[in-house]
């Protein structure tokens, strides 16, 4: 029976529309829909456990009733129809109905839709564009997508619980008092019109103030979580205090949204108290005038006292859930902010995979600016011819790397194209795109799994052997074997650490290279591929990237110009535009910015003149 109802939500199922509505209502809807069947059933057992907990002072007044008005002889031959009915209510049909909303609520929807929630809407941020990451907290995204999950669940399972309290006691109890003398109906009246008041005023202020600290939460989050994935940085300049302040600033924050929050809390709890007080004493002291009137029966007395009670407790418990709804409401508000989001950078309709058959590129009059008026690469064209080696060369802020970045499609350019054998990558899809791009960058980060995950990250499902094979050309085979992670696992199967922090930045670089030696696709693109490797360990993969190279159409981008000096063809960039092309003698023997760069690098840094000066 639990494995029947915790296989009825598959939690991580691909949703038929993967970008969740931005409105309120729609996501909800894009989630609630997906297990209408079990909510609805949850309603349904939801109203069953209300109407039998709201006959229970029913059939205790009329058992009062019956044990004044019978005589003892006749009490149990009168009487048992109605006390078998009692004990259906309390030992057959509550519990049945509590296993079945159990089943429901805990089986099916607790684990399942919870992580359905995460899962789909991880799935939708995962797609989203580098530069949606760029502008947050990876920390407080993540912490967006747990807490949504669960929140959505609660308000909705909540609201399923508590409108049949709601509904049922509230009419169940004015009919039942109205029914034994009107006048009795008149306090619970009273209190319903209060009571709607206080949930009125209170509920959309707690709502509100639940959202402000859920964003004070995820903030810390983010914080903490942006401390921890810099933790050299901060042990390398001794800021561990500064951290503190970084972090306690807004912990404070939140303290202080988390104290208004809970200020209303109390402040409801104290007034509901108060209201429920004068409905249990009005109610009382109302049967009580009654009966000694002889309006009323001592089975209404009976019925009146323990209904208001029963109500008084239900207030409390329904007043929790209300606020609850809204507190958990106010979560889901600020999650979807982030969630919610359309794909800055999505495939268009039409957009199909890229073939990629000689590896011809070509930039045409190409425009790009971060938002802002700056252009960071000018009308700039290019043409690349398969197979050729191009060395983008030009000093930081030239447009180099921002140029490699268009073309893998991380940005669109504001104006011209971007061709693929004659393909415009704009009207493909970004992973045929990517797939047909290698990259190796300057800042290598590997995933906190195995150096065997990680190369293989290049081809799934690759064979050890070509996983070694890999790693021999990048020579990164000797330093795995001598791998060993806390968990005791050694070489391949070892784990790097949080972006790879257990390996020194040439071992990363060396594992990120093997990865792209096993990917193998037609363009490969270098940013300071070899920046963090030392110049013995350079000249000893350097025949592995020459014939990693072979083939293929390269685009490389150093800083270390002898690296790339033997390209078949230098392209020197200055804000953004094209300002010398040609190789390395060419470009020297023009004595312009090349030659320039050339000296200072040669020189030790210096500049032109000591440059000069030197080589004079």
């Amino acid at each position: 029976m639990f494995r029947l109802f915790e296989s009825l939500i598959d939690p991580t199922a691909t949703p038929e529309r993967p970008e969740p509505p931005a409105r309120l209502l729609g996501f909800y809807w894009h989630f609630l829909r997906q297990a209408k069947g079990l909510f609805l059933g949850l309603l349904g057992v939801g109203l069953v456990l209300a109407l039998g907990d709201a006959s229970v002072p029913f059939f205790v007044g009329r058992i009062v009733t019956l044990v004044t008005s019978t005589p003892p002889d006749r009490l149990l031959a009168e009487g048992w129809p109605l006390i078998a009915a009692l004990v259906g209510v309390l030992l057959v049909i509550r519990p049945a109905t509590l296993f079945m909303r159990g089943l429901i609520a805990n089986q099916a929807i607790g684990p399942g839709f919870s992580n359905l929630v995460r899962w789909q809407s991880h799935y939708h941020i995962i797609r989203q564009s580098w530069g949606f990451f760029q502008n947050d907290f990876a920390g407080r995204i993540a912490n967006k997508v747990m807490q949504t999950g669960p929140a959505l669940r609660e308000s909705l399972v909540q609201t399923a619980e508590a409108i049949w309290y709601i509904a049922v006691y509230g009419a169940t109890a004015l009919i039942l008092l109205a029914s034994a003398d009107p006048l009795l109906a008149i306090p619970l009246a009273v209190w319903f019109v209060g009571y709607a008041s206080l949930l009125r005023w209170f509920v959309p202020r707690m709502r509100d103030r639940s959202r402000a600290a859920s964003e004070a939460r995820s903030q810390v989050t983010g914080r903490i979580v942006d401390s921890y994935t810099n933790i050299l940085t901060v042990k390398l300049f001794a800021r561990a205090r500064d951290e503190d302040s970084y972090a306690r600033d807004s912990m404070d924050r939140l303290t202080g949204l988390f104290q208004k929050q809970m200020r209303l809390v109390t402040m409801f709890a104290v007034s509901l108290q108060l209201l429920n007080a004068l409905l249990v004493a009005t109610v009382t002291l109302s049967a009580v005038w009654l009966a000694a009137r002889g309006s009323i029966g001592v089975g209404a007395v009976a019925m009146a006292v323990p209904l208001s009670w029963q109500i008084v407790s239900m207030s409390g418990w329904v007043a929790f859930q209300v606020s609850a709804i809204f507190e958990n409401v106010g979560v889901v508000q600020e999650g979807l902010g982030t969630i919610a989001r359309p794909l800055q950078l999505a495939d268009r309709s039409e957009a199909e995979p890229l073939s990629v058959t000689r590896g011809a590129i070509a930039f045409e009059r190409v425009d790009f600016g971060y938002g802002g008026p700056r252009k960071i690469i000018d009308d700039f064209s290019l043409d690349i011819r398969p197979g050729e080696k191009i060395g983008l060369v030009g000093r930081s802020g030239a447009g180099k790397s921002t140029l490699v970045n268009l073309l893998l499609r991380f940005f669109d350019p504001a104006s011209g194209s971007i061709l693929i054998d004659g393909q415009d990558v704009a009207g493909a899809t970004q992973e045929s795109l990517r797939a047909a791009i290698s990259v190796v960058t300057q800042d290598t980060s590997l995933l906190h799994r195995s150096i065997s995950e990680n190369i293989a990250y290049g081809r799934p499902g690759a064979s050890a052997a070509d996983i070694e094979a890999a790693a021999r050309r990048a020579e990164a085979h000797d330093f795995v074997l001598g791998l060993a992670d806390l968990n005791g696992r050694t070489g391949y199967d070892a784990h790097v650490g949080e972006r790879g922090v257990k390996l020194s930045g040439g071992q990363r670089q060396r594992v990120a290279i093997a990865r792209v030696i096993l990917k193998d696709a037609p363009i490969l693109v270098l940013d300071e591929a070899t920046s963090a490797l030392d110049s013995e360990v350079e000249a000893a993969i350097q025949a592995s990237l020459d014939g990693l190279m072979a083939g293929k159409t390269v685009i490389a981008v150093a800083h270390r110009l002898s690296t790339i000096a033997r390209m078949d063809r230098l392209v020197v960039m200055d804000r953004g535009r094209i300002v010398e092309q040609g190789s390395h003698a060419e470009l020297i023997g023009r004595d312009g910015l090349y030659a320039s760069l050339w000296r200072r690098q040669s020189g030790g840094f210096l500049d032109d003149g000591d440059a000069r000066e030197a080589a004079e």
